[in-house]
C-alpha cells in the first residue's frame, strides 16, 4: 500500500525557515571565521578591504536569498500560528532576538550596502581600520547570531 504523506503549510515553513538559517548564518560564520582570516594572512593591511570587497560580491546574492526566506517563513509561521503574543513574553526572549537578528541584517543588506557601505569600501580612506571595524562587527553578529540559535532551538522544543 502507498503512503502519501501531507506537508501541511506551517511544517513547510518551519522546513524553509531552518534551512534559510543554516544558509545565512552558516555564510555569516563562513565569512567571519574562514575568510577574513584568510584574507588577513594573505593581504596587506591596506588591501584586505579591497580583497574582502571582492569576494563578498559572490556571497551577496545568496545573503539576500536567505534572509528574505528567513523573513517571509518567520512571518508566515507568526502569523499562521497566530503567534505575536510571544514577542511580549519574556521566556520567548529567542522571538525577539530572531527578529532584531533579521532586523539587523536586512537593513545591512538592502539599505546600507546599497546606499553606502559598498561606496565606502570601494572608496575608504582608512582600508586598515574599515576591515578591523568589520572583522569586529561580523563576530558580534555571529555571536549574537549563536545565542539567538541556540536559544530558538532550545525554545521551541521547550528546553528552555
Amino acid at each position: 500500500m502507498e503512503r502519501y504523506m501531507m506537508i501541511d503549510d506551517f511544517t513547510l515553513a518551519r522546513v524553509l525557515h531552518v534551512v534559510s538559517i543554516v544558509g545565512w548564518i552558516g555564510g555569516v560564520w563562513s565569512v567571519t571565521f574562514v575568510v577574513m582570516p584568510a584574507i588577513a594572512r594573505a593581504e596587506a593591511p591596506a588591501d584586505r578591504l579591497h580583497a574582502f570587497h571582492k569576494i563578498e560580491q559572490g556571497f551577496s546574492i545568496q545573503a539576500k536569498v536567505w534572509v528574505l526566506l528567513a523573513g517571509a517563513s518567520g512571518f508566515w509561521m507568526t502569523w499562521r500560528g497566530d503567534l505575536w503574543w510571544r514577542f511580549a513574553e519574556p521566556a520567548y526572549w529567542w522571538m525577539s532576538a530572531m527578529l532584531a537578528l533579521w532586523l539587523v541584517f536586512f537593513l545591512m543588506l538592502f539599505v546600507a550596502e546599497p546606499l553606502f557601505l559598498h561606496r565606502r569600501m570601494a572608496n575608504s580612506t582608512t582600508p586598515e581600520r574599515d576591515f578591523r571595524t568589520m572583522v569586529i562587527v561580523h563576530r558580534i553578529l555571529s555571536v549574537f547570531a549563536l545565542i539567538t540559535t541556540l536559544g530558538a532551538m532550545a525554545g521551541a522544543h521547550a528546553l528552555i
